[in-house]
C-alpha cells in the first residue's frame, strides 16, 4: 500500500506541474495539541477560566462544543489524531505501529503527517504530538532506533533543553524534575513556582516552535505542517507563580454531580492522580483541597493559553495566518471531581469531551459554535479537504467541511473506547457496551444526564445503539 501510496504522491505532483495548479502554495496546516484540556473555556460557555488567546482564535473560526475524542487516555486518543482511524487503545498504541512499519511486509497506511509529507508538505513536530517527546521509545524517551512515527516527519523535535532528559519535559514540573515510579511518587500534584514560562516544559517547546515556524516561512516555495504539543494542563498541575494569582481566593462555581455513581459504571479511583504528593490529602473528601487542586488547574489552562498566544502571533506577524490551516485540539477531557473522579480514564463526557477549534479563511459566521456531535478522526480527512491534499481512503472519519460553512449542519455519532467498554455518543443519548454485554445508557435531554442509568426503561434505544456501534467499529476495523 505504501508504494502505491507514494507513486499517487509523485502523479499529483507532475500532474500539478503540468497544469499549472503548483504555481500558488497549497495553505499551510498548524495543528495546536493540548494534553487534558477541558472545554471550560470561554468560548465553550464556562467563564472562570482565563483563556483570551484561545477564545480569540474561536472568534476567528469554528468552535466544536460537542467533539469526541476515541479513547480518554493520551497515547490512544492520539493514535486516533494522527491516523484517522479507530483501533489504538492504550499509550503503547503508536510504538506498536512504530515497530509494525518498520517491518518490510507492513502495509499499515501512512498517519497524517506522512500523508502531507508524501503530497509535498514540509512536516515538523515539537512538543507532546505523538505520546513521548519527540516520538521516541526506550527507557529514557531518547532512542534513536524506537519511534511511534516513522516516515512521517521531516524533523520530530524533543524539546527538553538545558535539562536533558525528556522524561523532565514529559513529567512536567519546574526545572525538568524526573518522578521516581515508586508506589507513592515523590513529585508534588500541585506546584507554583516563580520564574519565567521557561522554568517550565512549555516554555522551552514553544520558543522552539516559534524557532520551527521560522524556518518553515522562510521556505516560500513549500508548504509546511507543523505540530505543536502543549503539555499543561496534564498531571502534575504546576505552572508559573503568577498564573495562579488571578485565581488564588476565587470563588469556584459547584462541582456538577460530585457524588460517585451508585450502580455500575467506568468509575475508578483516580489512581493516577492519588500517586502524585498530596500532603495525605483528597479532593473528594477535602472541600478545600479539592478547590486549591481546581485552582492549581486553572493556572495550567492559562499558561498554556499563553503560549498558545506566543505561537499565533508569530504566525499573524508574518501574515501568513491568511493561508494557513489552524487547528487546535484537546486530546481528552479531565475530570474535577465530577462523579467523584481526578482524572480521566473513564467513558463519561468529562473525559470524553474535548476543545476542538478550526480556524480557516473560507469559515462561514465565524465566531458561531457548533453544537454538532463530531470526533477526533475527523480532523484528518478535514485537512485534507481544506488543503486540496487528495482525500484518503483508509480514514475512518468524515470531514468536517460542511460543519465550516453552516455551524447548523448535522454531525455524527461519536465512538469511542478504553479498557473493556465502549461507548457511543449521539445529540441524545449516550451509550456505554462491557464487554461482557451490561449497558449503560443516559439521556442527555435532561439535566444531569450521566447520573442515571435508563438502560432498563428503554431497551429499544439501548438496542438501535448497541448495534450502531457495533456495526461502526466492525466495519471500520475490517479496513
Amino acid at each position: 500500500m505504501q508504494c502505491l501510496v507514494r507513486l499517487a504522491a509523485v502523479a499529483s505532483v507532475i500532474f500539478a506541474a503540468l497544469t499549472g495548479d503548483a504555481r500558488e502554495r497549497p495553505p499551510n496546516v498548524l495543528l495546536i495539541c493540548v494534553d487534558d484540556l477541558r472545554p471550560e473555556l470561554a468560548c465553550f460557555g464556562a467563564d472562570y477560566i482565563s483563556s483570551p488567546n484561545i477564545d480569540r482564535l474561536a472568534a476567528n473560526g469554528r468552535a466544536f462544543r460537542r467533539h469526541y475524542v476515541q479513547a480518554p487516555t493520551c497515547g490512544a486518543s492520539r493514535y486516533a489524531l494522527l491516523t484517522g482511524r479507530y483501533g489504538g487503545r492504550d499509550n503503547h498504541a503508536l510504538l506498536d505501529r512504530g515497530a509494525v512499519l518498520s517491518r518490510s511486509d507492513s502495509d499499515i497506511p501512512p498517519s497524517l503527517p506522512a500523508w502531507f509529507r508524501q503530497h509535498g508538505y514540509k512536516t515538523v513536530s515539537v512538543g507532546k504530538v505523538s505520546h513521548h517527546p519527540g516520538g521516541r521509545g526506550g527507557e529514557r524517551w531518547d532512542s534513536d532506533s524506537i519511534h511511534e512515527m516513522p516516515d512521517s516527519w521531516d524533523r520530530h523535535l524533543q524539546t527538553a533543553g538545558a535539562w536533558l532528559d525528556p522524561r523532565g519535559w514529559m513529567h512536567g514540573l519546574a526545572y525538568g524534575e524526573v518522578r521516581v515510579e515508586t508506589k507513592a511518587m515523590t513529585l508534588d500534584a500541585v506546584q507554583a513556582t516563580d520564574g519565567p514560562d521557561s522554568i517550565y516544559p512549555d516554555g522551552i517547546s514553544i520558543a522552539e516552535a516559534q524557532k520551527q515556524l521560522d524556518l518553515l516561512l522562510a521556505d516560500e516555495a513549500t508548504p509546511f505542517f507543523l505540530a505543536v504539543g502543549i503539555l499543561r494542563p496534564h498531571l502534575p498541575f504546576g505552572a508559573p507563580a503568577r498564573y495562579l494569582t488571578p485565581y488564588e481566593g476565587k470563588v469556584l462555581p459547584p462541582i456538577p454531580h460530585p457524588g460517585k455513581p451508585t450502580g455500575r459504571s467506568t468509575w475508578h479511583e483516580s489512581a493516577e492522580f492519588m500517586k502524585y504528593d498530596r500532603g495525605g490529602r483528597d479532593p473528594s473528601t477535602d472541600a478545600e483541597y479539592a478547590a486549591c487542586v481546581r485552582r492549581h488547574y486553572a493556572a495550567c489552562v492559562s499558561y498554556a493559553d499563553a503560549q498558545v498566544g506566543k505561537l499565533l502571533r508569530r504566525l499573524y506577524e508574518t501574515g501568513e495566518d491568511a493561508n494557513t490551516v489552524i487547528v487546535l485540539w484537546g486530546d481528552h477531557g479531565w475530570h474535577l471531581g465530577e462523579h467523584a473522579i481526578w482524572g480521566k480514564h473513564s467513558l463519561f463526557e468529562e473525559s470524553l469531551r474535548s476543545p476542538l477549534i478550526v480556524v480557516h479563511p473560507t469559515v462561514k459566521r465565524r465566531g458561531e459554535p457548533t453544537d454538532a456531535v463530531v470526533e477526533s478522526i475527523d480532523i484528518f480527512p478535514t485537512l485534507c479537504d481544506l488543503t486540496g491534499v487528495p482525500m484518503p481512503s483508509f480514514t475512518h472519519g468524515k470531514s468536517l467541511a460542511s460543519l465550516l460553512e453552516d455551524p447548523a449542519n448535522e454531525g455524527h455519532a461519536a465512538v469511542s473506547y478504553f479498557g473493556d467498554a465502549q461507548t457511543i455518543r449521539t445529540p441524545t443519548h449516550r451509550l456505554i457496551l462491557h464487554d461482557d454485554g451490561f449497558c449503560e445508557l443516559y439521556d442527555h435531554q435532561i439535566q444531569d444526564a450521566e447520573t442515571a442509568n435508563v438502560a432498563k426503561a428503554n431497551p429499544a434505544t439501548v438496542q438501535r445503539l448497541r448495534q450502531q456501534l457495533r456495526q461502526r467499529l466492525e466495519a471500520k476495523l475490517r479496513h
